[in-house]
């Protein structure tokens, strides 16, 4: 058995009694164990507490390491991105600063289609190096569980092809990853006039092969005005939940349509990027209220900050859903139109300055209520007996509240995963 000993540690963060998934007030709780030891067994959390009650010597540890003036926590679990594509898009970047809309860069081929036509020239291989070299930069930055969407292939050719990618990534990541199903991203333009036509290809093309070649553990749908309507977004997650892939979607980023009862009465997961949000809305998605079917949520949202400030779009009501009682977790949303960083220490860091977020609040919304998301609860999320050692090391910093403060300084100096350095 090999054993790694973590000795003299600051502050040990995230170290949950229980393990679920926090809510309401409860989100400001992070427990902490101050002058803590952790021991690692074959990669997984043994033991931990405080270092007068170390239950080994470091000479009995195959290898041991002094945290001294390091606080060290969960790494982050980050529920929402599309880590798999094919370019970057900075020339539309260049033309939202000109004034051009976004209508006005769909209309040149420019938004989603721009993405989905360069999936389309890209081989499988290439999309596994472009992603595997993202994947590996992000852990470096703390992640240690990810989900990955696809949704720029919007063809069965090209969706298939994401999501084996995503699927070998699975097969050689060191940290766990989640893939989702989003063929109902947009209408490709050959279905913009046919939307029935669309909608009969993903349930009756593409969701038989997802499933037998199990290549997706969730189905995805854009639920907003212009792209999937309510009814439609219930007809295609439910088409996928009859071949076991719960929904994730996404909801109110443009206008509140009726997606989140739609989420509700399905039992979504997560419903993720809640910018517009009307009173009624958060009092569905906070279980507050029954929707007209009588279903009450407790699922989450998911907030994606680093796409309203790239967008220059209103923060979603963060202090709103968590005074009401909201689980929410938080995550990237990298993809090279909207969001282009999959980097959690700015998400952490931006959701207290924008969103006003406790520090306590971001970091349990980035690991623990991240990982209930993805359904890795149990694996990862916390400092917990049998879950995965995937942790961040600070480098020596003044308080907790620092994290978020020093929004432009790397603050971490190592990271775990499994056990082993990365």
């Amino acid at each position: 058995m090999a054993t790694t000993l973590i000795t003299n540690i600051r502050q040990l963060l995230g170290t949950h009694h229980s393990n679920e998934l926090r809510r309401g007030k409860d989100l400001a709780v992070l427990p902490a164990t101050d002058h803590a030891y952790l021991l690692i067994e074959d990669g997984l959390i043994a033991d931990f507490g405080n270092m007068a009650d170390m239950p080994i010597e470091e000479e009995e540890a195959n290898a041991a390491y002094d945290a001294t003036d390091q606080f060290v926590l969960p790494a982050w679990c980050d529920s929402h991105t599309h880590l798999v594509f094919a370019a970057s898009r900075e020339e539309e970047f260049v033309d939202k600063l000109k004034g051009l809309s976004y209508a006005e860069i769909a209309a040149r081929g420019g938004g989603i289609l721009n993405s989905a036509q360069k999936i389309a020239a890209a081989s499988e291989s290439q999309l596994f190096h472009g992603a595997r070299m993202r994947l590996q930069e992000l852990m470096m930055l703390g992640t240690g569980a990810i989900e990955i969407k696809s949704g720029y292939g919007l063809s069965t050719e090209n969706e298939l092809k994401m999501l084996r990618v995503i699927k070998r990534l699975k097969e050689i990541s060191p940290i766990p990853i989640r893939a989702t199903f989003l063929g109902a991203h947009t209408y490709p333009l050959a279905f913009r006039d046919d939307h029935e036509g669309y909608i009969r290809q993903i349930i009756e093309d593409m969701l038989p092969v997802i499933a037998a070649e199990q290549l997706a553990d969730y189905i995805d749908v854009f639920c907003e005005t212009g792209f999937f309507s309510p009814e439609e977004t219930e007809r295609i997650c439910r088409a996928g939940m009859e071949y076991g892939l719960r929904p994730k979607i996404h909801v109110n980023q443009l206008n509140s349509i009726g997606g989140i009862e739609t989420g509700i009465d399905l039992g979504a997961l997560s419903m993720d990027h809640l910018e517009t949000m009307t009173p009624e809305d958060i009092a569905l998605i906070s279980g507050q209220q029954a929707t007209t079917a009588g279903n009450i949520y407790k699922g989450i949202g998911t907030l994606l900050p680093t796409a309203a400030f790239f967008l220059r779009m209103p923060y979603q009501p963060a202090r709103a859903l968590i005074d009401a009682g909201a689980a929410i977790a938080l995550a990237s949303d990298f993809n090279p139109g909207s969001s282009p960083s999959g980097n959690m220490n700015w998400v952490v860091a931006l959701s207290c300055i924008q969103m006003k977020m406790l520090p306590e609040e971001a970091i349990n919304a980035a690991t623990i209520n991240g990982a209930y998301a993805m359904d890795l609860e149990e694996e990862t999320g916390s400092i917990a007996k049998g879950k995965r050692a995937n942790l961040i090391f600070t480098k020596p910093i003044p308080s907790l509240a620092y994290i978020p403060y020093a929004f432009g300084s790397n603050l971490i100096d190592r990271v775990m995963i499994s056990g082993d350095w990365i």
